[in-house]
């Protein structure tokens, strides 16, 4: 491994996201593999749908109770 590259890895091990980053970074990896399919995709309705997944996982918790 390249010496300049290891101390860079090692520190992104130690990393520890928010659940708001790993949602926007989930987001973020959505709308770059539907993009490069469909060039209509636009993050804002990555966004939306992921609202929508968020809302129904709520309501699916909430049916389990």
């Amino acid at each position: 491994m390249n010496i300049r590259l290891k101390p860079l890895i090692d520190a992104a091990r130690r990393v520890s996201m928010s659940p708001q980053e790993k949602e926007e970074q989930r987001q973020s990896f959505a709308y770059g593999n539907t993009a490069i399919e469909n060039d209509r995709i636009t993050r804002e309705m990555v966004r939306a749908e992921a609202e929508k997944l968020a809302v129904g996982k709520a309501a699916a918790g909430d049916r389990k109770r």
